[in-house]
């Protein structure tokens, strides 16, 4: 399921199986109440990005209880402290060409909705920074909710208000092709050469109605675009830094940084080990090079079983190489010591990026350790609090404080 996201969206992030480093992807409680445990229980946690629904299309779970595979479920999201994870409606690119964006959007929102009505004492739609707010003092885990992929809205702006009614809270532009509204990152054609027409005049819907946007996955001329046209602050939801893996479009780049910082946006760090480690993206642009000509050789596609075959091989003889912890933080010191502790956020990407997660972060109980790993950097309580939630809220009541005066 996440295999074939990872494929559909040519994100070059790798499925890896057990075998790669014998490191198995089970839930992981953290009941040592460290620090950082205490901090995470004491703030909000808001994630930008959490790909549940998406999972639960392929194949669905009661997500109130623990599961026993996946990155998201109730009790692993209590012990680690997630308070708000931003639940992704996300849509394949390939969607664009065969028709039915907007109609698996709905799908998906209506399987987050179920969630929430199945497990009330648990989990509660969340449609404002107040909704997360209350939700917090209730005890009750906020399911707010990004679109990733703009291609549902299919060129219409009453779709923007129909998404807007039913819960979403912010767009990501395009996904892994360009779409009606933005050139892509990882698409090497650049029809609009950033924003479409239509790009430009929903941007400024968006901030008229109170929608976030997001500039994780668009190009760099989109991402300028953006920044000239809107007139609230942006987000990207789950991106990293560009500085530890050059020429990595999808990351953004200190110059990016900087204009994100002075739109007042946010960058969400992704935890991804190709967005973190450039040993990570390095394995597997070359496992890709490798996986494409055994392909080609014996016209085979990614979803045959032998493709499967061919990767579980591949990582016997080369095991995948994991980001740490550790090169997680170092994302999160150069961003803040380029633009500051008011423009970074989580953006974890947790049931989007496979088994690709770094060791000591592998599912959203482990909020905790990337919390020790601030304080023990020298990060105070009240910097790693903005960090946690703050900052991202503070973005999102600015949106909404933009609409409610146009």
């Amino acid at each position: 399921m996440i295999f074939n996201k990872a494929i559909i969206a040519s994100t070059f992030i790798l499925a890896t199986t057990l075998i790669m480093t014998g490191c198995e992807n089970k839930p992981q409680v953290n009941n040592e109440k460290t620090r950082g445990f205490e901090l995470a229980q004491k703030y909000i946690i808001l994630d930008g990005h959490i790909d549940v629904p998406y999972r639960l299309e392929k194949k669905w779970q009661d997500v109130s209880m623990a599961t026993a595979d996946g990155d998201f479920d109730y009790p692993r999201a209590k012990s680690g402290g997630l308070n708000a994870p931003f639940m992704s409606i996300y849509i394949p690119a390939v969607l664009q060409l065969t028709g039915g964006s907007k109609k698996l959007a709905d799908k998906l929102i209506d399987s987050v909705e179920t969630i929430a009505a199945n497990a009330p004492d648990k989990f509660a739609i969340a449609a404002s920074v107040k909704d997360v707010q209350q939700h917090f003092q209730q005890g009750i885990i906020s399911l707010p909710m990004g679109m990733e992929n703009g291609s549902p809205i299919e060129g219409k702006l009453e779709n923007l208000t129909h998404f807007y009614n039913r819960g979403v809270r912010y767009i990501t532009l395009s996904h892994s092709k360009a779409n009606h509204i933005s050139d892509s990152s990882y698409d090497p054609l650049r029809p609009a050469r950033g924003l479409t027409d239509f790009g430009k005049a929903l941007i400024t819907e968006m901030n008229n109605i109170g929608m976030m946007i997001d500039v994780s996955h668009i190009s760099d001329d989109s991402f300028y675009q953006v920044i000239e046209l809107s007139k609230a602050p942006v987000i990207a939801s789950h991106s990293s830094a560009r500085h530890f893996i050059p020429g990595f479009e999808r990351n953004m780049s200190d110059d990016m940084l900087i204009k994100l910082a002075k739109n007042g946006g946010v960058i969400q760090i992704n935890f991804g080990s190709t967005f973190i480690s450039k040993k990570s993206r390095e394995h597997n642009d070359t496992y890709k090079l490798a996986l494409n000509k055994f392909l080609k050789a014996n016209t085979l596609t990614k979803a045959s079983p032998e493709a499967e075959e061919f990767k579980q091989q591949y990582l016997q003889v080369t095991p995948f190489d994991y980001a740490s912890l550790d090169d997680v933080l170092d994302h999160f010191d150069h961003v803040i010591k380029l633009i500051g502790i008011d423009h970074v956020g989580i953006g974890s990407d947790y049931d989007g990026v496979g088994d690709s997660l770094p060791t000591g972060l592998k599912d959203v109980a482990s909020y905790p350790n990337l919390i020790d790993g601030l304080l023990e950097r020298g990060y105070s309580e009240a910097e790693i609090s903005k960090i946690l939630s703050a900052n991202v809220l503070r973005v999102w009541s600015e949106v909404e404080h933009y609409a409610a005066d146009h």
